[in-house]
């Protein structure tokens, strides 16, 4: 069997006296000695009630250890599994034995240090390590309690499926695979953060995402040096191109169909686990205007929704902007009935047009963040009926005009529309800039304001995509999902801006059946007519 030579010993035994991150274990090997084995263990999780560490004997006598984080594993299977253990008397390939022919558990896994090991029990699995072994095996016997698939609350549909993602990242990656179930959909396993060693998994469809994009990804990724990831928010901003931008550069999605859809244009999808989001790149500013469901409605209906959706997005951005600008600087640019209105309205107010702007935006935002973090059952009680109530009283307190609360009110809704949450704080905040350069330059602050904007979004790029794609750069194929949602029999290729290895994404054939079978049903129709006329 062989011994420790001091040399080999040396390592394990220094580290024993002090608690390491995993990422210092590396290389460090499995002793052979057992007793080696468990003295460091015990001084490894020393003050950890949820570290088991179970001493059994295996035939002709052969000393062996369990190790696993109580409350990660099924304990029902890791008896079982611990029932089975047998091994043969020639020591020197007893893991292998066991690995192969003993252990009724389907994911069984080698490693060689002690890194590896303790990543794979602090992750769940079960670890074994037999006296004479420089190997030990980690059993895929995990069994967590977990939440129940939910249909997503903050990306809620009328049309689609009802499921969305939990904090279990391979509960998520199964409900993405369930969705294409092509060997194509690769995932590359990553670990990152010292502390929390938290599983990251990257996904694409091999031979249609850009393979660079996809090592861009990766690398990004893999060089992130961290205490702890504990949700996917940590690796957004540690990936995306401009950190001090207020556009969101990475989009997330709880809604596997969103997934599925990303992929299959090209893009890369990251699971981190312990989040119920995941994160898409490239991103692009459309993206955040657009909803699963304009791909499940008819084309007709889908287009005037998104035509809906940026009218509400400039009126949500500019709107205060206006009103300050106007009833400040441009009275004339208002109709007299209605300038007579507002100013009867502003007659007691003691506040320029600004400082009523600014109190009522704040006030709406503090109370629908403050409807956000309370109790479920009366967030929204309070988001609604105490913007009702403050408007109401600041009203006929003569602190703020009628005409303001309703612009804040229209405001408050247009933000409601743009789906994704993130850009929709994106806006709120420019809202308030906007609103000061008002103040000062009237609409001519505005516009400069907005030119301002957009030269920064057209600046802005995600992983080597330019943010304003496909409208600029211009790429006018790419307008009929962007501009309006055209037809299925409109959309055969992929994005062109995503530099894809595959760009059809619908059968020629299948084109030219469909178009044939409409020109005979129309040319019939035709002869029906003509034979109606005669």
């Amino acid at each position: 069997m062989g011994k420790w030579t001091e040399q080999q010993k040396t390592p394990l035994a220094d580290r024993s006296l002090e608690v390491c991150d995993l990422i210092e274990l590396e290389g460090v090997p499995i002793s052979l000695e057992l007793e080696d084995n468990t003295t460091f263990l015990e001084r490894m999780f020393s003050d950890s009630s949820d570290f088991v560490l179970r001493k059994f004997q295996l035939k002709n006598s052969v000393h062996a250890i369990a190790i696993f984080v109580d409350g990660l594993i099924s304990t029902n299977e890791v008896n079982e599994a611990l029932k089975t253990l047998m091994v043969l008397e020639d020591g020197s390939d007893q893991i292998g034995v066991i690995e192969e022919a003993l252990l009724p558990v389907s994911q069984i896994s080698r490693v060689q240090d002690y890194k590896g090991l303790l990543q794979a029990v602090l992750s769940g699995d079960t670890g074994i390590i037999v006296e004479g072994n420089r190997e030990a095996l980690t059993l895929g016997i995990r069994g967590a309690d977990t939440r129940s698939v939910n249909e997503p609350e903050g990306e809620a549909v009328v049309r689609g499926p009802r499921e969305g993602f939990i904090e279990n990242i391979r509960t998520n990656t199964s409900m993405v695979r369930r969705k294409l179930k092509t060997p194509r959909l690769k995932m590359k396993s990553l670990v990152v953060g010292r502390k929390s060693n938290t599983n990251i998994v990257v996904a694409f469809l091999d031979g249609v995402a850009n393979s660079e994009l996809v090592d861009e990804v990766t690398h990004r990724i893999s060089r992130i040096e961290i205490d702890a990831v504990l949700e996917s928010g940590y690796v957004e901003s540690l990936i995306q191109d401009n950190e001090y931008s207020p556009f969101p550069q990475v989009m997330y999605t709880e809604r596997p169909d969103t997934v599925a859809a990303a992929l299959l244009e090209g893009r890369v999808a990251i699971f981190v686990d312990g989040s119920p989001m995941v994160l898409l790149v490239p991103t692009t500013f459309w993206m955040m205007l657009q909803a699963s469901e304009d791909y499940y409605e008819r084309f007709q209906m889908a287009t005037v929704v998104r035509w809906l959706r940026y009218m509400f997005l400039l009126i949500s951005l500019m709107t205060p902007a206006l009103y300050v600008a106007v009833t400040t600087f441009h009275q004339h640019m208002l109709p007299t009935t209605l300038l007579l209105s507002i100013a009867a309205a502003r007659e007691a107010i003691p506040f320029p047009a600004i400082v009523e702007a600014l109190i009522m935006e704040i006030a709406f935002e503090a109370l629908r963040e403050a409807g956000v973090r309370l109790p479920k059952t009366v967030g929204q009680a309070v988001s609604i009926l105490g913007a009702l109530v403050v408007g109401q009283a600041a009203v006929e307190a003569g602190i703020v005009s009628a005409p303001m609360v309703i612009v804040v009110s229209i405001t408050g809704i247009a933000s409601f529309t743009v789906p994704h949450f993130n850009a929709a704080i994106t806006i709120r905040l420019l809202r308030f800039p906007l609103m000061i350069i008002a103040s000062l330059l009237g609409i001519y602050g505005i516009l400069i304001g907005l030119l301002v904007i957009v030269g920064h979004m057209a600046s802005l790029r995600s992983f080597g995509i330019p943010y304003l794609s496909p409208v600029a750069p211009m790429s006018v194929g790419d307008l009929k999902d962007v501009l309006i949602r055209a037809p299925w029999t409109e959309l055969e290729n992929r994005p062109s801006f995503l530099g894809v290895e595959q760009a059809r994404r619908i059968g020629p054939e299948f084109l030219q059946k469909y178009h044939r079978a409409e020109e005979e049903s129309q040319n019939k129709e035709a002869k029906e007519r003509e034979r109606y006329d005669e």
